[in-house]
């Protein structure tokens, strides 16, 4: 039986079923009226900056907003007076474009508008990774339309960040969008009455901090971003947060361990990468060692579960942490890591969402708190820990290789009354000469001094905010420079 292509035509009319803006000259309402994710303002500019000559490739994990974020990026380039004509979007998943090659497609979007002349298009190819050998066809669209912005994303991130690196080298600029922030929570929810800009001093200098004006109100968001807060769908739907198994395991882990890192890195035994990610989700921000999850794992080669381990890091769903001690000595063969999940919900998922006193709340606000740090590229967290004492969070210099700070992530109020019992923080701070810490705690914010070192106490809810707001200004200044100079 010979099977028919489909006609130009209806490729056409799909195409133009796709971008109701070259009649109408907006967005439709569906998307133009959702609250934009705060990455869109780092977003947006290096898909407006047509003097950087690359296409731009939006990666990150699945059901994090990378569609949307792409409409609110059209959006934008109308309201800038763009002409709409020359604004396309394709998603590559529908089944009409089925093989065609990316630059056929914008060849009949050009003879669809009329506007033929390829300078000063912006085309977006979303779920670019239906198509197979997607990176070869970009790189030529790059070379033949050097004055045509190309921009494409796609749910496979694991595979997009492989073949980005491999074929893209000057072609392709990467941009990861995470899960969301508990800053980008509060956001989206309209919950910024609940917190109200402050300082403290740190450093010698002072610090832009914040603090709550409902604690109380707040940490019930802050509980509840934990167990369904990392999709901007899931926290605007009561039905998914009653079932966040049905979801989020079935549409975001499930599609990622059975679909995307086996057809990438040719994993035979499924069930075996699926019980080592179920390992690590239920004891997110435990410590690890290759021994240990061989033998929990029945005997599997130590080698295999380091490749599954970057597998897993690649599809940005879990972040391997390194170990230094007191004295921050470098552990070159180290074999002890911590491993955390890139977002707390998808325990919910696996297991069951979690309350304020549950055994393993401790945990999951340590993952929450470590989850907002990992969107710092510019900065590496550790942890230190030896024979008689922990540190959760540690920064160091890497030149010099000295600790510049240390948090301590607690959900519990006792060490702020009682600091003295703070005896690994304060044996740490004092071996490695820094006079200030912080402390997380439920609901106490101060100042105490203990054993000479200045500890400052603020709520977990609080300090998870300001990490990631503080982190998205800082990421807007460094565009800002690179823009400028």
């Amino acid at each position: 039986m010979a099977f028919q292509s489909f006609a130009e035509e209806q490729v056409t009319d799909r195409i133009r079923f796709e971008n109701p803006w070259w009649h109408s000259g907006k967005v439709e309402e569906y998307y133009g009226n959702m609250t934009p994710r705060l990455y869109l303002d780092l977003f947006e500019p290096l898909v407006a900056n047509v003097l950087v000559r690359r296409a731009v490739i939006l990666m990150g994990p699945r059901r994090v907003g990378k569609t949307v974020m792409l409409y609110h990026t059209i959006q934008h380039l109308l309201m800038e007076g763009h002409n709409p004509q020359k604004v396309a979007f394709l998603s590559i998943d529908t089944p009409i474009y089925n093989n065609i090659p990316l630059e056929q497609l914008f060849r009949l979007c050009t003879k669809t508008t009329g506007q033929i002349d390829a300078k000063g298009w912006f085309v977006f190819f979303d779920e670019i990774q239906y198509l197979k050998d997607w990176e070869v066809h970009l790189k030529s669209l790059v070379d033949s339309y050097p004055e045509t912005r190309f921009v494409v994303s796609g749910s496979a991130a694991a595979a997009l960040k492989l073949k980005s690196r491999e074929s893209g080298a000057g072609r392709f600029t990467e941009f990861l969008l995470p899960p969301l922030t508990f800053n980008e929570y509060i956001h989206l929810l309209n919950l910024n009455a609940l917190i109200r800009p402050s300082t403290f001093t740190w450093d010698g200098g002072i610090t832009d901090f914040y603090d709550a004006v409902d604690i109380r109100k707040l940490n019930e968001h802050f509980l509840n971003y934990i167990n369904f807060g990392g999709y901007p769908e899931v926290i605007f739907s009561e039905a998914v947060q009653s079932d966040p198994g049905r979801y989020i395991r079935s549409d975001i882990i499930d599609k990622v361990l059975l679909r995307d890192l086996p057809g990438l890195y040719g994993i035979k035994d499924v069930a075996e990468l699926n019980s080592l990610f179920t390992a690590i989700a239920y004891n997110s921000g435990q410590e690890f060692s290759l021994e240990s999850l061989s033998t929990s794992s029945g005997g599997v080669d130590k080698n295999t579960l380091k490749r599954y381990i970057e597998y897993l890091e690649a599809a940005f769903l879990v972040r391997t942490v390194k170990r230094t001690d007191n004295n921050v000595k470098h552990f070159r063969r180290s074999t002890q890591f911590k491993m955390y999940l890139t977002n707390p919900s998808l325990r919910s998922a696996l297991f069951s969402p979690l309350h304020a006193t549950d055994d393993h709340i401790g945990a999951m606000v340590e993952t929450a708190v470590f989850s907002q740090w990992m969107h710092r590229d510019w900065i590496e967290p550790w942890y230190a820990r030896w024979s008689k004492g922990e540190v959760d969070l540690i920064c160091l210099d890497e030149k010099k290789f000295k600790p510049l700070w240390a948090v301590e992530i607690k959900w519990s109020n006792r060490y702020f009354e009682y600091p003295a019992e703070l005896k690994s923080l304060i044996s740490f701070c004092t071996t490695n000469q820094l006079q200030k810490a912080v402390v997380t705690t439920i609901d106490k914010q101060g100042v105490k001094e203990e054993s000479g070192v200045q500890l400052t106490f603020v709520p977990a809810s609080v300090y998870a905010y300001a990490v990631g707001r503080n982190t998205l200004i800082q990421k807007k200044q460094q565009l800002y420079i690179i823009s400028n100079s």
